[in-house]
């Protein structure tokens, strides 16, 4: 079971100055986390965000609310945190991909429109991601169906390619991604 489980999510802290001294901005869960009630044990968090150049901003404003676009613009980043339930959920009776994709498109806005009809889960965008497997195992496919199978520490360097994300096992697997905006092609 993921350690982020409803109704939890990561706990975020921020850092900023005030009056010239390091202090603590906030403390406490993510408020742009979303448990996903048509695809179980899907949990995505779009933690922080960055606009280009990425600024040292001292203030409490909040960098990541609801319905950010997600894709960064070039030079713009965002930090995820993202639980994957094991594929065979979507195998299930009761699974609605009708449902699935409108949570989607409400809850990760410019990243869910990218997800291909044809080929669920295979996407691409304009950015550098460094995605960091936390918890679990999950493979990464990219295109012709090639994959390579990653586990708790391992990490993948994407460079704007057609990809998709598998969990072929049996439990939830949850992975950090850091998106950076890039050059659009």
């Amino acid at each position: 079971m993921s350690r982020f489980a409803p109704p939890d999510v990561p706990r975020r802290v921020i850092t900023g100055l005030k009056d010239g001294k390091s202090v603590f901005v906030s403390d406490g869960p993510v408020p742009n986390a979303h448990h996903y009630t048509c695809i179980p044990g899907m949990m995505t968090s779009v933690i922080y965000a960055t606009a280009a150049p990425a600024p040292l901003v001292h203030d409490e404003s909040e960098t990541a609310p609801p319905g950010l676009h997600v894709p960064p613009a070039p030079g713009e980043t965002r930090l995820m945190i993202v639980t994957f339930p094991p594929d065979s959920s979507f195998a299930r009776p009761e699974f609605d991909p009708a449902a699935a994709d409108a949570e989607q498109r409400e809850f990760i806005p410019g990243l869910a429109e990218l997800f291909e009809a044809d080929e669920p889960g295979m996407h691409r965008t304009d950015t550098v991601d460094y995605d960091i497997v936390l918890d679990g195992e999950i493979w990464l496919e990219l295109d012709d169906g090639a994959t390579t199978h990653l586990c708790t520490g391992d990490v993948a360097i994407q460079r704007g390619t057609r990809h998709a994300w598998r969990n072929k096992g049996d439990r939830t697997a949850t992975m950090c991604f850091v998106l950076i905006g890039g050059a659009p092609r």
